[in-house]
């Protein structure tokens, strides 16, 4: 039988408010029950319920992908200029408080310990001399020998040659600290970053050689939409997943919520406000970012810069 006349031989008809298919050839009725429209009807109305229930989570307990693990960084410089002749470290090691990280040559240093010594010694040999000298003076002024002015003389150089002493000591102290500074040590226990330095290389006061990540320090910085801050106190609870290993999450309690960030509308230029145009049809929130205090172990090392996702577990 060919295509026209299947068709021609297949009608339908419509009886007591029921669809049935005839054929030529089969005079039993099929049947579509209107039940079939009910089941239809109740799963796009489930679907509606379950999508509204889902806009309701995601408002109340605000979800976002956009977040990133921090940690606060130690730069490390010396305190006195010299050439470093020893840096027993290598980037990316983990390092303990207290550990030796680089040291400058000490030489020049302990020369000035040496000369302030010696100067230290030759000011309290003279106020020694000053005093013997102003004993004599007092001895002399109670017998009548030498008038008031040379005991004054006396008290004004043995004051003097105190103060001499007084001085000294303060330099040899401070030629110590310096000393003592040639030695740099990791403050706080952490990872080193950025150790590009090698023995012999002159550094300056001041000038930073490499970053050490305070390991107690981690936290995540979560930014959510501004629409969703009125969601989101502090202690609030959270959970975290970090990209890579979703099905490892972590507790984390927030911390805080950001005051401000930065708007380029608004900024002083030639003491007035720069503001640009806007012909936006649609306006998008802007973002803030909210501190998450990490409260359990995660499932990896953190490390600065990892991608996470933060939800909010509750208010």
């Amino acid at each position: 039988m060919d295509s026209w006349n299947l068709a021609s031989a297949l009608v339908f008809c419509r009886s007591g408010g029921v669809f049935r298919m005839r054929s030529w050839s089969d005079s039993c009725p099929v049947k579509f029950p209107a039940r079939n429209y009910l089941i239809t009807s109740a799963v796009i109305v489930l679907a509606f319920l379950s999508a509204l229930a889902m806009y309701h989570r995601f408002a109340t307990r605000p979800w976002t992908r956009d977040a990133q693990t921090r940690a606060n960084i130690v730069g490390i410089a010396s305190r006195v200029e010299g050439p470093i002749i020893q840096i027993p470290i290598r980037d990316n090691q983990t390092v303990k408080a207290g550990d030796l990280l680089f040291e400058i040559d000490p030489s020049t240093f302990q020369a000035q310990v040496d000369n302030w010594a010696a100067k230290l010694a030759q000011a309290q040999a003279a106020a020694i001399q000053s005093k013997q000298e102003l004993d004599r003076q007092t001895v002399l002024y109670q017998t009548k020998v030498t008038d008031l002015r040379d005991l004054q003389n006396a008290q004004d150089s043995f004051a003097s040659a105190e103060a001499d002493v007084a001085a000294a000591n303060a330099n040899l102290a401070l030629a110590k600290l310096n000393l003592s500074y040639t030695k740099v040590f990791a403050p706080v226990d952490g990872y080193l970053t950025n150790v590009n330095t090698s023995p012999g290389t002159y550094v300056y006061a001041g000038q930073q050689l490499l970053a050490l990540v305070d390991s107690s320090s981690f936290w995540i910085a979560a930014y959510f939409k501004e629409t969703q801050l009125r969601h989101i106190s502090e202690g609030a609870a959270v959970k975290i997943r970090l990209m890579g290993h979703e099905s490892e999450p972590f507790d984390g309690v927030v911390d805080s919520v950001a005051w401000g960030i930065f708007v380029s509308d608004g900024s002083t230029v030639q003491l007035l406000p720069d503001v640009s145009q806007t012909i936006d049809w649609v306006r998008l929130p802007n973002r803030f970012p909210v501190r998450v205090e990490v409260k359990s172990k995660p499932p990896i090392p953190l490390r600065i810069g990892q991608t996470a996702s933060v939800a909010v577990s509750d208010r």
